[in-house]
């Protein structure tokens, strides 16, 4: 599999959409201190990411092998119907920052560390999805992560990070017994080309979820996933 590592990723926060986010108004004496952590953040990040271009050896019914590795997920098998090839991906806010956010014992400065932290995720993500775009020139791709759908539990990470080598090593991200991955600001999973774009919130039923990139659709996996009945 060809490996590639991004370390070099520039930070730059978007200031307006924190403000946004934080509820923070013009005028407002917070805007000074939101301003200067966003500084700090900016001379302390290194947003990284690595990917790995990866060929699919078997499908399944209800599982992928990709070189040699075992991915169970009914959806995934589906969702990669038309594929040939995946992109197997972790990205991260980096270590440094990790550690930077937690260093607050002020409730609303660790609050504003942790949603700059999450723009530097952002950051490593828009760099890695670019990258790919750039080198490979796939056409439309959408992604699953495990541990988003009940499909493709959150166990799965093992087997993921398996194909990925050492993110410990080449990035710093690394996979707890909890499947959770350290730093906290980091995501991993696959890349794939579509025709239609694929979104995992379409499949959850979670109401209010702060996370939610598309709306419910309540019959798709009858439509699209559930398997044919003989």
């Amino acid at each position: 599999m060809i490996q590639h590592i991004l370390t070099d990723i520039t930070f730059q926060p978007d200031l307006p959409r924190l403000l946004g986010n934080m509820r923070i108004k013009e005028g407002s004496r917070y805007v000074g201190e939101l301003t200067s952590l966003v500084d700090q953040a900016r001379d302390l990040a290194s947003p990284k990411g690595l990917y790995q271009v990866a060929p699919i050896d078997h499908k399944g019914d209800e599982r992928v092998v990709i070189n040699g590795t075992t991915l169970k997920s009914r959806v995934l098998r589906v969702n990669l119907e038309q594929a040939n090839r995946v992109f197997l991906f972790v990205a991260t806010g980096g270590v440094e920052l990790e550690a930077w956010s937690q260093s607050f014992d002020d409730m609303l400065y660790n609050f504003w560390a942790d949603a700059i932290a999450e723009e530097a995720l952002r950051s490593a993500i828009e760099a890695l999805l670019a990258h790919i775009m750039d080198r490979y020139r796939p056409g439309q791709l959408s992604a699953m992560h495990p541990g988003s759908l009940a499909d493709w539990p959150i166990t799965q990470q093992k087997a993921l990070f398996d194909l990925l080598g050492d993110p410990r090593a080449a990035i710093g991200v690394e996979l707890l017994d909890s499947m959770l991955m350290s730093p906290t600001k980091s995501v991993s999973g696959i890349y794939f080309p579509t025709e239609e774009t694929f979104q995992s919130c379409q499949l959850c039923p979670i109401e209010n979820c702060p996370n939610r990139r598309a709306p419910y659709d309540e019959s798709l996996y009858e439509r699209k996933y559930c398997p044919a009945v003989d």
